[in-house]
């Protein structure tokens, strides 16, 4: 999520508490046809795919792959899309109307010109100013998009539509932050990436660390009933009721051809895989692919969460689940969130496992790296806490650590930021998922996440994504002389910072200020 956007939701939400008149409003519930995800996909190349690649007597377990580099990850999506015959269901917090964004929606539209049919489900606030874009995509047969729980205001700019959403901002404050995408009911694909140029390193400003798991096998199902239970939910609505306008089919499959036109004509993408593995699309030329078999569950929020108070959201939530799995380490656990804000049970909970000997690391982004300072001001109130208890604490700096590229080739130096979400238990279990461990994953967005038990994928995290957290964080400590914080950088070692790096002072008085009137409950 963008500073910016984040910045605006919360400036909005306290103007429009006295903002009156010009409220739009909703159409009456319109709910589109039920539909449900396809039950033969193993009659698919995909599917069939699977089902080779299965090794025998593996009952229930499911297949795995970490997809940690951002050319993977993208390539992985391009290479689903690109073979799927029957279904492709699409579940995302944000689209963007440029760059990756486009070329996916491109991708999505010539499968449904193969046959396919397509899903996709995205959440409206971050839709803003994207309704032609999106009518234009629906247009073409097979395709179908819903909107979850729209905004009143179809308007371009996102605060204009928020002031005139104000008359109910208790139900506008809840966005779906899911992510998910599942071809032909056998292969999908699950994490903390949305779609756009900087969850795959193509930014020239700033770029995200994340990380994704492809999944085949019987978990895949679960993930399927998941994407059913929102694509047939009372706060979903299809994109067309909620538009203006009677532009005609063609007319529109041609303003969507326009939109796209600019996508590079392969949508080709550099491979650069950390692990000794094929890219997944060779992979699936030969008919085979490199999945690690193991125990897994897939855990999604109830749509309806959006409607309870936040003591019976957070009751049975993603959220929930994941500080249950942190909580139950015997010995060790790793958490890995951009945003880190624990409620006070939960901070509690952290200090009495360090406390009683299990070694807990947490990973964030530091003040300088997170583009969203206000969160990172609410967590610096317990930092020294939990360095007390003997919790380790790591933020990634903020400093440019790499070039970005393009099709073309480098482009630039962008600064670094955090985005994965994962959670690491006793070495043998990984929860990932799109949920922040903070107050709006757990009681006012809904999530979703996979809980996998297998040391050897817990293996690939730490050979990739936790060594290269760990060489672009500081390390936290508490000084032995004045007892106060220092940030030690891993790979630069005798230059420690006595103040948090990152950020100016009047950025930080004025989160500071805004966290006292906002409060926790809303970050």
């Amino acid at each position: 999520m963008k500073r910016t956007l984040k910045k605006i939701w919360l400036v909005t939400l306290l103007a429009a508490a006295g903002f009156l008149g010009g409220c739009a409003s909703l159409p009456a519930s319109v709910p589109g046809v039920p539909s449900l995800a396809i039950k033969d996909g193993q009659d698919t190349a995909l599917g069939r795919l699977a089902g080779s690649i299965r090794p025998p007597n593996a009952g229930e377990l499911s297949g795995f792959r970490l997809l940690p580099e951002s050319s993977e990850a993208l390539e992985a999506r391009l290479a689903l899309v690109r073979r799927a015959q029957r279904a492709l269901d699409v579940q995302y917090y944000f689209i963007d109307r440029a760059g990756v964004g486009l070329l996916f929606l491109r991708e999505l539209r010539d499968a449904a010109s193969r046959g396919v049919r397509v899903r996709l489900l995205l959440d409206d606030l971050n839709a803003t100013g994207e309704d032609e874009l999106l009518v234009s995509l629906a247009s073409y047969p097979n395709v179908e998009i819903r909107m979850f729980n729209p905004l009143s205001s179809r308007a371009d700019s996102l605060v204009v539509r928020l002031l005139l959403s104000s008359n109910e901002l208790r139900r506008v404050n809840h966005r779906m932050h899911n992510k998910m995408l599942i071809a032909d009911n056998s292969f999908a694909i699950a994490g903390g990436r949305n779609i756009a140029d900087d969850y795959f390193q193509r930014s020239t400003s700033e770029n995200y660390i994340d990380v994704d798991v492809l999944a085949a096998g019987p978990v895949v199902l679960q993930m399927s009933d998941g994407f059913d239970t929102y694509w047939n939910s009372r706060h979903v609505y299809p994109i067309e009721k909620l538009t203006a306008g009677s532009i005609a089919g063609p007319a529109r499959q041609r303003r969507f051809d326009e939109f796209v036109q600019s996508v590079a004509p392969e949508g080709s993408v550099t491979h650069q895989a950390s692990l000794p593995q094929i890219p997944i699309s060779r992979e699936m030329e030969y008919g085979f692919m490199q999945l690690t078999w193991a125990r897994a569950n897939f855990f999604v929020d109830d749509p309806e969460k959006i409607t309870r108070s936040p003591a019976a959201a957070y009751r049975g939530s993603v959220s929930e689940n994941a500080w249950k799995a942190v909580n139950s380490a015997k010995s060790a656990a790793t958490v890995v969130s951009p945003y880190f804000l624990p409620d006070q049970t939960t901070l509690e909970g952290l200090k009495s496992a360090a406390e009683s000997g299990r070694s807990i690391s947490v990973f964030t982004n530091s003040l300088g790296a997170t583009d969203v300072p206000l969160v990172y001001a609410g967590y610096a109130d317990d930092r020294a806490d939990l360095l007390s208890a003997g919790i380790k604490l790591w933020e990634i700096r903020p400093n440019p650590q790499r070039t970005s590229m393009t099709r073309a080739g480098p482009v630039g130096r962008s600064i670094t930021r955090l985005h994965a979400k994962i959670s690491v238990i006793d070495g043998s279990r990984l929860f990932i998922g799109s949920m922040n461990l903070d107050p709006r994953s757990a009681a006012i967005n809904t999530e979703c996440a996979l809980v996998i038990d297998s040391q050897p994928l817990v293996d690939s995290f730490q050979q990739t994504i936790a060594k290269r957290l760990q060489d672009e964080a500081f390390e936290l400590r508490l000084s032995q002389s004045t007892g106060e914080i220092e940030w030690m950088p891993w790979t630069a070692r005798g230059k420690i910072f006595d103040a948090q790096p990152g950020g100016h002072y009047l950025l930080r008085l004025e989160d500071w200020l805004l966290l006292r009137l906002i409060g926790d409950d809303l970050l």
